[in-house]
């Protein structure tokens, strides 16, 4: 039986910046994914692709139908699944997604992970609303479930979305097949292991209210509130420390409104004492992601990744969609093929070591700054520079003051992703 305690360890958060929020014209989306303290995190580009009319899809658990065209994408995922916790693809489209429980009961079988929808979605839209479309027609044909951690004991939840392109966001949040969705148009919006969408209900699946009412959760008159009407009755010790990151996420983005920038982006995904950077027992930030997603269209769009935990002491390095672009093989953990723990029936009997390369570096230089204070201060510091660096050549491409050719864009995140491992060689 899948286990869909929300006692157990899990919470996440993300953000968006819609101007006039936004400090510059551009929509700023970003992530941290709270995960399992030993989970790996990979960075992997998928170059976009053409597929046999009818061919079938594997992803994590079960199977569904291929289009024929999908997108290039870039993604930040727990190594040993196929969908992601976050990630963008080359039409400027972001999603992050986080756990959540409601009335709805978590199903018992396996089917699409909110991992996976949020993968198949980047992989199909070209724009925010249309992945939300792809979500949701998803879900509606094939469902969500099976276990979201990498561990013999089933562990399973819904899940809500944050949608972002270059000129709006949607929340997304879903109880089982239902759903409910609002739409940002301007202004700065967090989600957080929570239901929050009221009565400001943009979109939902036809049946919702209806539903609801059959269940006798709402009466059928007056507003309808879909968070007060699907959140569970008695909320657990879990969804309570979410209400409270979630309103500090809100207070930390309206302290900034008007002036949301990548950095002010990442300050938050590194604020320790709200909890949004979670080192909590068992579980902690295992990867982050902040976008700049400009509202001109001639402007590329700038995502930068981690791929190491606690975005306190890591790196947020830059990726550009362009020419040459191709894996970063330094953020790449092994496969295991069909003896994959994931692959062999029972499921996660065993466990295998998913340490990618600069996963390993990054453990030894974390090792280093607790143990040793000097050497540990350096490795900060050049950690720093090197993300002040990509910070600066990106904000000097968007201020048209540096033209790099297209195979440079294609190569940045190689070319950061390969400094920063030699720095803790």
């Amino acid at each position: 039986m899948a286990s869909s305690s929300p006692d157990s360890p899990c919470s996440c958060d993300c953000f968006v910046s819609v101007p006039p929020a936004s400090a510059i014209p551009a929509v700023i989306f970003a992530k941290n994914s709270d995960r399992p303290r030993d989970e790996v995190q990979e960075v992997v580009f998928v170059p976009a692709g053409s597929h046999t009319p009818g061919s079938r899809l594997q992803c994590t658990y079960i199977e569904v139908e291929q289009v024929s065209k999908t997108h290039a994408v870039i993604l930040s995922r727990p190594s040993w699944l196929w969908g992601a916790e976050m990630g963008a693809n080359e039409h400027g489209v972001c999603i992050g997604n986080e756990a959540v429980w409601t009335k709805e009961p978590v199903g018992e079988g396996e089917a699409l992970l909110g991992m996976d929808l949020l993968r198949l979605a980047l992989e199909r839209s070209s724009s925010a609303q249309e992945a939300l479309h792809v979500i949701t027609g998803l879900l509606e044909r094939y469902g969500q479930g099976g276990s979201c951690l990498e561990d013999p004991a089933p562990f399973s939840y819904h899940n809500t979305f944050l949608l972002a392109d270059r000129t709006e966001a949607w929340v997304l949040e879903t109880a089982g097949r239902l759903w409910a969705a609002q739409r940002i148009q301007e202004g700065a919006r967090n989600i957080s292991n929570q239901l929050s969408i009221g009565t400001d209900i943009s979109v939902q699946h036809p049946e919702l209210r209806t539903h609801a009412q059959a269940k006798g959760w709402w009466d059928g008159q007056g507003a309808f509130d879909f968070a007060q009407v699907f959140s569970l009755t008695q909320q657990p010790v879990r969804m309570e420390a979410a209400k409270a990151r979630f309103r500090a996420g809100q207070e930390l983005l309206q302290q900034w409104q008007g002036g949301i920038t990548a950095e002010v982006m990442m300050g938050i995904l590194r604020d320790k004492e709200s909890g949004i950077c979670m080192d909590s027992g068992g579980f902690r930030t295992t990867a982050s992601m902040v976008s700049v997603l400009p509202q001109d269209p001639t402007q590329p769009c700038v995502h930068f990744l981690t791929a190491t935990p606690d975005p306190s002491r890591s790196v947020f390095k830059p990726f550009i969609f362009g020419v040459g672009v191709a894996q970063a093989p330094q953020v790449l953990s092994p496969t295991f093929g069909a003896q994959d723990p994931v692959r062999t029936l029972p499921r996660f009997q065993t466990r295998v070591d998913r340490r990618h390369t600069l996963y390993r570096g990054h453990q030894a230089a974390l090792g280093l700054m607790e143990s040793d204070q000097d050497r540990g201060q350096q490795l900060q510091q050049k950690q720093q520079d090197l993300e002040q660096e990509g910070l600066k050549a990106t904000q000097g491409l968007l201020a048209s003051e540096w033209a790099p050719s297209l195979q440079e864009l294609g190569s940045l995140f190689q070319a950061f992703v390969k400094r920063e491992s030699q720095a803790y060689a």
